[in-house]
């Protein structure tokens, strides 16, 4: 899921190009009705979070002067999810794009004709625009039907506060903190080097966080295997991923904090905890719940073990559109090379399209919040190494309830055995 995100500025002249070619390809955008009466065609996009188009849609208006953009965004996934859910069931109300989270795209492939077929629409020649598992993740099995086009991945960093390592007596030039941790065994026992000399600040914020980014690395699905059978009791990753997390737990490391909720907000300006495991998309979330006065003691390290990916997102065209034709030009316009970049520059947004990803733009990219950090060199090499993870129809849900019974025994209300047959138990009433 993406946070809040601030906005940014996206250049012009990096756009001109695509606008130009959206334009060649038809995508002017009026409807056959709404020409013959002299109306412009209003196109609705529903997301999540903030996914920097802003600026971009700015862009597109201008050179589609009859077309006209209207965006309702909601903030959490949670709360998205089940409108989404809704308005493909009712058949009304998805608007003209919409945005699929990639945990619970699977969901929705499984009735790709509630979709259009993107592939009608000329978007077969984009392929090589985007990282191929990537263009995978939204294709039917037989190759016919293209349900979406990627916006980014969730690439991984680690974020730290740099002031409260150097008061624990550990580095904090970046280089240096991300030698710290090759592995999660590392990182643990980083952490208590930490809370043995903090007495201000846990090491990390949130176990359930923890535990999601040690899973996403441990092999090639996660709660449910690529029949959709849920699996988390016998799959071993789950169990690996899950007795590491504990074992931080266990060493007093976490901040005890429930992501997403008002304490896990406050706690980036309060300075709760030290480190945060942090897709690219979450640091436009970190700087908002932070604050300017805390900019340039937030850095990015690279994530311990190998690279993964976590989240990122695909846009989609419902069948319900009455202007099917002009929401596919704006879904290619938005998720092309250009458009990416724009997203990145305006949102951390890390770009699931290789050229954009190879752009001097994403190359050389710093964030001057995070003590100037090259995000994009970091997140890039993360982004290079990370394969695809295979997640369930019910993955948000199966994740909700593991993270609950994270919470519990973190709060000290379930040992680790009665939290570790909590989140099975929970699991399997979550898979439908």
């Amino acid at each position: 899921m993406k946070g809040q995100l601030r906005r940014g500025l996206v250049a012009a002249v990096a756009l001109a190009g695509i606008v130009a070619t959206a334009a060649a390809c038809g995508g002017s955008g009026t409807s056959s009705d709404q020409a013959k009466a002299g109306g412009k065609t209003e196109l609705v996009v529903k997301t999540f979070g903030d996914f920097g188009y802003q600026d971009l849609y700015k862009q597109y208006e201008a050179s589609h002067p009859n077309v006209t953009l209207k965006e309702e965004n909601i903030a959490q996934l949670g709360d998205y999810l089940p409108k989404l859910q809704q308005w493909m069931a009712t058949g009304s109300g998805a608007g003209d794009v919409v945005a699929l989270e990639e945990g619970i795209l699977v969901q929705f492939m499984a009735k790709p004709a509630n979709f259009v077929n993107l592939l009608d629409h000329g978007a077969g020649s984009l392929q090589d625009k985007f990282l191929e598992w990537k263009w995978k993740q939204a294709l039917t099995p037989d190759g016919k039907t293209l349900v979406g086009l990627g916006t980014d991945v969730g690439a991984q960093g680690m974020c730290y506060r740099r002031d409260l390592f150097e008061k624990a007596g550990l580095p904090t030039d970046r280089e240096e903190v991300s030698k710290l941790w090759p592995t999660w065994d590392a990182y643990l026992e980083t952490g208590k080097k930490f809370v043995a000399s903090s007495k201000e600040a846990k090491f990390f914020d949130s176990a359930g966080n923890i535990f999601q980014n040690v899973l996403i690395q441990q092999g090639d699905h996660t709660y449910f295997d690529t029949s959709n059978k849920l699996v988390i009791d016998s799959n071993p990753a789950v169990k690996t991923a899950w007795d590491i997390t504990t074992n931080m737990v266990a060493a007093g490391l976490s901040a005890k904090l429930q992501m997403w909720g008002p304490q896990w907000n406050a706690g980036f300006k309060q300075g709760s905890f030290a480190t945060i495991a942090c897709p690219a998309w979450m640091l436009g979330l970190i700087k908002e719940q932070a604050g300017d006065g805390l900019a340039g003691k937030w850095d990015v390290a690279r994530v311990p073990g190998s690279g993964a990916v976590r989240g990122g997102s695909f846009l989609a065209v419902p069948a319900q559109s009455k202007h099917q034709k002009e929401a596919a030009e704006l879904v290619k316009f938005l998720t092309s090379p250009e458009g990416q970049l724009g997203a990145f520059k305006a949102a951390n947004n890390f770009p699931s399209s290789p050229q954009a990803i190879d752009d001097p733009a994403v190359q050389g990219f710093s964030n001057a919040f995070f003590n100037n950090a090259p995000v994009g060199k970091i997140f890039s090499e993360s982004a290079k190494s990370l394969k695809p993870v295979y997640l369930g129809p019910d993955n948000q849900a199966v994740q909700d309830k593991v993270g609950d019974a994270l919470l519990a025994l973190e709060q000290g209300k379930l040992d680790a055995n009665a939290a570790w047959a909590k989140a099975l138990d929970d699991a399997k009433r979550a898979a439908k």
